[in-house]
């Protein structure tokens, strides 16, 4: 089994490692059969891992609703721990993001609705509206945990003040970046920023999007309306292709699969630091949660770490880094009342 631990310093307890449900219901590819995830989800929680990452804008819509009847149909809700997202909304085909306190409200109370739950264990600012000050947004959202309809907030790419600022306003319980051998570039300030204030940190795409599994395989698979083939990265696998060879030969050396070694290296970044793999086949997931056994010496994480440095990858790691962390400034609070 999974173990437990605890997520930051305001008392979330989760399991060591989660389930990241994006997948399941398109962006990489077409929707899954529902049965078929629903047996996923279940098989995830008589697993342990029994934290499970959602957004509204997955789907969009769809993932909450199906994470819902996942629940419903095993009398599941009280052994999981549900987190969810709003801010990030599709207009005229573009993706734009909003804070402002009243959408705050509409989200959580249509996610709610969605998910079939009474209150969110983790709610997430997806992304941050950088024309509403964070402290605006925070004070939204610390009236829905006082209403009880949120239990913990969290931030998802969001910068080291932004942080700061809206944890004066509500305790941030966790921040969830990408993170992973080929996408580092929160280490400098975001990860001891979360470490000084008790917050803490959860990885998504800690195989890099599935690159780090298979390399130039998955991305000769890649169908149409998978958002995987915009991405700078992905369109750069001749010359990223080496940092998988690499992994894929220690991997082989220590008797475990390339994406067990990745995953792995991030579980060793940390107590605080629980990833969000995200799959839609059984056989994946199992593999995942070996990773969790995986052990490495502070040599062999040296070594996983040249494989991939900021000078051999080439490309973003995203297709919107303006949507990123490093475009989260939000206007100040006097400056918001003034107008």
């Amino acid at each position: 089994m999974v173990p437990k631990v605890k997520l930051g310093s305001q008392g979330l307890v989760v399991s060591a490692q989660g389930l990241g449900c994006m997948g399941m219901s398109g962006n990489y590819g077409l929707p899954k059969p529902e049965p078929d995830m629903i047996k996923l989800i279940h098989h995830a929680i008589d697993s342990g891992v029994t934290f499970l990452d959602t957004s509204n804008v997955y789907g969009p819509h769809t993932n909450e609703i199906l994470i819902g009847k996942a629940l419903k149909e095993g009398g599941l809700r009280d052994k999981v721990q549900i987190a969810t997202k709003f801010g990030v909304r599709v207009i005229d085909g573009k993706p734009d993001v909003c804070g402002d306190p009243a959408y705050v409200r509409s989200c959580c109370e249509a996610s709610l609705k969605r998910l079939d739950i009474d209150c969110i264990d983790l709610y997430y600012v997806h992304r941050i509206d950088t024309r509403v000050p964070i402290e605006v947004t925070m004070g939204e959202l610390k009236k829905l945990v006082e209403e009880g309809k949120v239990k913990y907030v969290g931030l998802s790419e969001a910068s080291a003040s932004t942080i700061r600022r809206a944890h004066a306003v509500h305790p941030i319980t966790a921040v969830q970046n990408e993170w992973s051998l080929w996408s580092r570039d929160l280490e400098d300030e975001i990860i001891p920023t979360c470490r000084q204030l008790g917050i803490g940190i959860v990885p998504y795409s800690p195989i890099g999007r599935g690159f780090l599994a298979s390399g130039p395989n998955l991305v000769e698979s890649l169908i149409e309306g998978d958002m995987r083939k915009s991405m700078p990265r992905f369109q750069n696998v001749d010359h990223n292709k080496t940092v998988f060879e690499q992994v894929n030969e220690m991997a082989t050396r220590k008797g475990c699969t390339a994406a067990q070694l990745a995953l792995a290296w991030v579980h060793h970044q940390g107590t605080d630091v629980v990833p969000i793999p995200g799959t839609t086949k059984l056989e994946n997931f199992n593999q995942n949660i070996g990773a969790l056994s995986v052990k490495l010496t502070p040599e062999e994480m040296v070594e996983l770490e040249s494989f991939a440095s900021s000078d051999v990858v080439k490309g973003e790691r995203h297709s919107y880094m303006q949507m990123t962390w490093i475009n989260s400034e939000t206007p100040s609070l006097s400056s918001w009342k003034c107008n």
